[in-house]
């Protein structure tokens, strides 16, 4: 659904990946609306859903946490797990939870008398085999980039996520890739990034996921509406959210793995 070209108001929304998202939502006149986020991975949990509440546009950017609510991860294969508050609008798994590969996980949400709920099952991992390094002369300026190597199984539609922390500072800027171009090949991708400034002898921590497709559907328009050349062209969007019942958010199983490296 495309938003009319009006007052929008930018809500940043924690992603338990390593960063904050930004979410274009038409919020003149507009009821606030219940944003979700949660994760299973293939690490050892606990594992978090946060949950709040948008604001007026006039308001402070400070989304009000919603408490009370019944949350629920349960899995495909009959583990069943009702989370508890560890923080106002933050929901925790048990102690002990390891998501597998293959598995379906479903997110049930009870605010009062509503309900929304969504499924993602975890894809099985790549091997991230290395991480190296190019310069990007783009624009006339020089940048160093990181380049993620792997080998993409073949006859799978593969969809991955990758994120940055340089030196302990987790960057807000994220990158998705699938393999539709490029299925069964030896991938080496450049993480391009105009506003991250690798410098030789920085400590690199990247994180490489393997995602859905619906998770990877939301990434793409969350990123569309982002991107400054694309928002020229296209009307912002609400992002293609996995969750049913009018929230925003997104709940993702996926795998996770870390490099880290010094830049050279």
């Amino acid at each position: 659904m495309n938003i009319p070209n009006h007052r929008l108001i930018t809500i940043a929304i924690l992603l338990s990946l390593s960063c904050k998202k930004v979410i274009q939502v038409d919020l003149n006149n507009a009821s606030p609306q219940v944003v979700i986020t949660g994760e299973v991975t293939n690490t050892t949990g606990p594992y978090q859903v946060s949950i709040s509440r948008t604001v007026n546009f006039s308001d402070l950017n400070q989304f009000p946490p919603v408490a009370n609510a019944l949350v629920i991860i349960a899995d495909n294969k009959g583990l069943t797990d009702t989370l508890t508050t560890t923080t106002p609008g933050i929901y925790t798994t048990h102690p002990g939870w390891q998501g597998a590969p293959g598995t379906t996980y479903t997110l049930h949400v009870t605010i009062d008398s509503a309900t929304y709920s969504a499924s993602s099952t975890m894809p099985n991992p790549v091997p991230l085999d290395s991480v190296g390094f190019e310069d990007d002369a783009r624009f006339r300026k020089t940048r160093l980039q990181a380049v993620p190597y792997f080998q993409d199984p073949s006859g799978i539609h593969n969809f991955y996520y990758f994120t940055e922390t340089i030196n302990g500072v987790p960057r807000n800027r994220d990158f998705i890739f699938d393999d539709r171009l490029s299925d069964g090949k030896y991938i080496h991708q450049p993480l391009k990034d105009d506003s991250t400034r690798l410098q030789v002898g920085d400590n690199l921590l990247l994180s490489m996921s393997c995602i859905d497709s619906a998770v990877y559907s939301y990434l793409n328009t969350l990123q569309q509406n982002t991107n400054p050349s694309q928002a020229q062209s296209t009307a912002p969007s609400n992002p293609n959210t996995n969750l049913s019942g009018g929230a925003l958010g997104y709940f993702n199983a996926h795998t996770i793995q870390y490099k880290q490296v010094f830049v050279h």
